[in-house]
């Protein structure tokens, strides 16, 4: 499969200091930054984590320039590992994307199916909790509140039977958006 990104971190703000050029998945990156305040994303979509070998905090980037690291809406300047998302190169994708969200984890209650962003959770579903997930096209990404705020977790394609699964602590989520690179 050729899947083709780059994306470029620095050590200080506006993209200042020592930098180090990534064009694939890197599950280590503090051998080359000691710390990362800017970033910019040349190509490709990109999920980066707060922790070596894709743990901790997500924070989902598109092309474009991240002069910190609340311009990502980051925690900290730590950023330790990252990986292109896989969906939006996968050769099935038709560019269409398409979820099912269930109220019960293992695909049980209300069922609400969707193929667009939707800035507030609650004003679709009626529910501020999501229990389980089946991603049929596309990659998208849930957020913790509305409006696009607070922690971030990527969703690809396949079934997610917890809430767990996407490596969320908690089944609430507040907005949800579809991840295009640009």
């Amino acid at each position: 499969m050729d899947r083709k990104g780059k994306i470029v971190f620095y050590e200080d703000k506006n993209f200042q200091g020592r930098s180090f050029e990534c064009s694939t998945d890197c599950p280590e990156l503090s051998s080359h930054l000691s710390r990362c305040n800017s970033i910019q994303v040349e190509s490709g979509a990109w999920v980066l984590y707060e922790h070596p070998n894709f743990m901790g905090s997500q924070y989902i980037l598109t092309r474009g320039e991240y002069p910190d690291y609340q311009h990502w809406m980051g925690f900290n300047d730590s950023i330790r590992s990252c990986r292109m998302v896989r969906n939006l190169s996968h050769p099935c994708h038709t560019g269409v994307f398409r979820f099912c969200l269930y109220k019960w984890p293992d695909f049980q209650g209300q069922i609400m199916e969707c193929s667009e962003d939707w800035p507030s959770l609650y004003d679709r579903f009626h529910h501020h909790e999501v229990q389980s997930c089946n991603v049929l096209d596309g990659a998208w990404v849930f957020f913790e509140h509305p409006n696009y705020r607070g922690r971030q977790y990527l969703l690809e394609r396949g079934e997610y039977r917890r809430f767990s699964d996407w490596n969320a602590m908690h089944p609430t989520v507040g907005s949800i958006r579809r991840v295009q690179k640009l």
